[in-house]
């Protein structure tokens, strides 16, 4: 008689899984490791310091670029979420119409189309407004980075509009209540979390953003992941393992915010 087949046991499962998890993870342990690493060389192991991360501290060069990229990802985080709410109260909010699906589309293109992409369009656009006003500062970056963050922040935002129950909302438009007073004191509240989450996403991608940053900034904005990907390309030093082990650990920290934070509450 034939066994019965189970779902919950796959072979080879296991091992694939650990195999992934070791390549994926080992090289970040073993760049952590080596932020500690005393020698000069991250091809020898001399002792247990602290020195690359004082290194860091002290580089005016890695002060500037950090606090470039919290400004630009503060910012940018801050307008996605707003422009994120407002279009998925207008989505959520409403009986399905034509057009709704391209409206869905449209907010999450940026998730679709390959970034390089975005970032050459972006490139070519700017440039233009450049020529015509002369202008050359973070305004760009910050734009940019505000349009590729909004679907990140919308899709938390969505996700706690759709599970929120609406008899509080239809309760208070019974007792004459404004529709804005009824978003002021109800539905606000009630999305608050999500709101959170969204902002907090939004600040991670805008922060580790890369290629989008690489076509639109000008000289002398670089970003913190901009300037280590240009300190990359001279030969991988132990400053640089001590600046991706701190970033890495703010990520940690910012992602592990999120995730306490868009948890479903009871």
């Amino acid at each position: 008689m034939a066994s019965n087949f189970s779902i919950k046991h796959q072979p080879g499962f296991t091992a694939i899984a650990a195999t992934c998890f070791v390549v994926l993870y080992l090289p970040i342990i073993v760049l952590v490791i080596y932020a500690f690493n005393a020698a000069s060389s991250t091809s020898e192991w001399g002792e247990f310091s602290l020195k690359w991360f004082q290194s860091a501290w002290q580089n005016t060069q890695v002060i500037d670029a950090t606090l470039r990229s919290f400004q630009i990802g503060a910012i940018a985080a801050a307008l996605a979420t707003i422009f994120a709410t407002m279009a998925a109260l207008a989505t959520t909010r409403t009986p399905p119409y034509p057009g709704l699906t391209f409206k869905y589309a449209a907010i999450n293109q940026p998730l679709m189309v390959p970034e390089i992409v975005t970032g050459v369009a972006l490139l070519i656009f700017f440039s233009r407004i450049k020529i015509f006003t002369g202008y050359s500062g973070l305004g760009y970056l910050i734009a940019a980075h505000t349009a590729f963050c909004i679907p990140f922040a919308y899709l938390p935002i969505r996700a706690r509009l759709e599970n929120m129950d609406l008899t509080l909302e239809r309760a208070a438009a019974d007792l004459y209540a404004t529709p804005w007073k009824t978003f002021r004191r109800i539905t606000l509240p009630l999305l608050w979390p999500g709101i959170l989450a969204g902002l907090m996403l939004a600040f991670v991608i805008s922060l580790d953003d890369v290629v989008i940053t690489e076509f639109v900034k000008s000289g002398g904005q670089d970003t913190l992941p901009t300037y280590m990907l240009g300190q990359i390309r001279r030969g991988i030093t132990p400053e640089i393992n001590a600046i991706s082990t701190a970033f890495l650990l703010l990520s940690v920290a910012i992602v592990t915010l999120f995730f306490f934070v868009s948890r479903k509450r009871d």
